[in-house]
């Protein structure tokens, strides 16, 4: 009589655990993957750059329950542990939109540093090296250097990034990479730092200059930034790495990064990706690193903003579906992986559609390739950080 009570006591207490387990959403979510790389083994990382401003325009992130989360705070424990942010000089533009230089410069960035750091994950600052988007077709000089020679914009760069990363230090937010310009497959600081006609000496003295700031600072910091050179497409890396190496003679770096996007690549099978990160992690001998990539869920838009990846950007094998996000990701993922690759950043993970304008158009250009629908909550696309990968 004990024993059999005993037993209809367990059972019961087994079915009220699980009844319990499956009905509470706090307990759903906390039980769920706590799995996550160290960024040393496997770079998992995501671009939050827009989120502060995103969140400041009644964009709202949720969990699987329809919990609202901090978005800084949830990717950490789906597995990302490295967050990118991009840095400009100053974007005065940015009264016009707002009233008053609100995002992507140096307070700005320093919040979004503190919130990376606050929900313990790695930081890489992206230093653009200008007012505005710094990408393979714009590479402006800040208004606050134009018409300066080489030698001043050599300086110019060096006490910039000195600055930086003295005012990042003191408040105990020191990144751990690096990024010295952004998709500068043009040079930096046009037009004095062009690359034109194969010539690559302006562009590597203005790189030199920031490596040189990185490498100077590092000597009284306990963090050591790992420093990223970044071009846009694996089409471009090896001509571009060559030129950045053997013509101006700048090996003073420690990760080759690159942009890839489908509908701006000629390589997108997995296997060709793998052979091609091989290469050149073989030739130049450094961390090769996939620092912006994104892929759609959906060829939808929920606001009037086109969006600038569509159903164009398919991958053959991979349909713009929810499942075909996440497994285009996983798949590109362990390509990077066979390949020799240190890990993946995703770009702008979090620019979900809200009531922020930009210099276009008021909502996003992305919100169909985030991490979240078009309600806030998160996607299949999630789980490709937490997946086990071979090594």
């Amino acid at each position: 009589m004990i024993k059999s009570f005993c037993f209809f006591s367990f059972l019961l207490l087994m079915v009220s655990g699980c009844t319990k387990t499956m009905m509470d959403p706090g307990i759903l979510d906390v039980s769920q993957d706590t799995f996550r790389y160290e960024a040393s083994k496997l770079v998992m990382g995501v671009d939050l750059s827009y989120v502060n401003a995103v969140q400041d325009y009644g964009g709202v992130f949720k969990d699987s329950t329809d919990k609202k989360v901090d978005p800084f705070v949830y990717l950490h424990s789906k597995g990302a542990n490295v967050v990118r942010v991009r840095l400009w000089h100053n974007p005065s533009w940015q009264n016009t939109l707002y009233g008053s230089i609100k995002y992507h410069h140096l307070a700005d960035v320093t919040e979004s540093i503190r919130r990376a750091k606050a929900a313990g994950m790695s930081v890489c600052l992206d230093i653009h090296y200008s007012d505005n988007w710094a990408d393979p077709a714009k590479q402006e000089t800040p208004k606050a250097w134009q018409n300066a020679g080489i030698q001043v914009l050599r300086d110019s760069i060096y006490r910039y990034t000195t600055s930086v990363l003295v005012h990042l230090k003191n408040k105990n937010l020191t990144p751990e990479f690096i990024q010295i310009g952004n998709e500068n497959n043009a040079g930096m600081c046009l037009p004095t730092g062009k690359i034109s006609g194969g010539n690559f000496n302006n562009f590597g003295q203005l790189l030199s200059s920031g490596i040189a700031a990185v490498r100077d600072f590092s000597t009284s910091s306990n963090i050591k930034p790992q420093i990223i050179l970044h071009v846009a497409q694996l089409q471009n890396a090896s001509w571009w790495a060559n030129g950045v190496v053997t013509q101006a003679g700048i090996t003073d770096f420690d990760i080759l990064g690159i942009s890839h996007y489908s509908l701006w690549s000629t390589i997108n099978k997995n296997e060709d990706i793998k052979k091609t990160i091989a290469t050149l992690k073989s030739k130049f001998n450094k961390k090769i690193m996939v620092v912006e990539i994104a892929y759609p869920w959906t060829p939808d838009s929920k606001d009037t903003y086109s969006n600038i990846l569509s159903g164009s950007a398919a991958v053959e094998g991979y349909p713009i579906t929810k499942q075909g996000q996440y497994e285009y990701m996983k798949d590109f993922t362990q390509a990077v992986i066979d390949g020799g690759g240190s890990g993946v950043m995703y770009w702008e993970p979090c620019w979900i559609s809200s009531n922020l304008k930009d210099q276009w158009n008021t909502g996003s250009s992305w919100e169909n390739c985030t991490f979240f629908d078009f309600s806030g909550k998160p996607l299949p696309v999630i789980k490709y950080m937490q997946y086990r990968y071979t090594f």
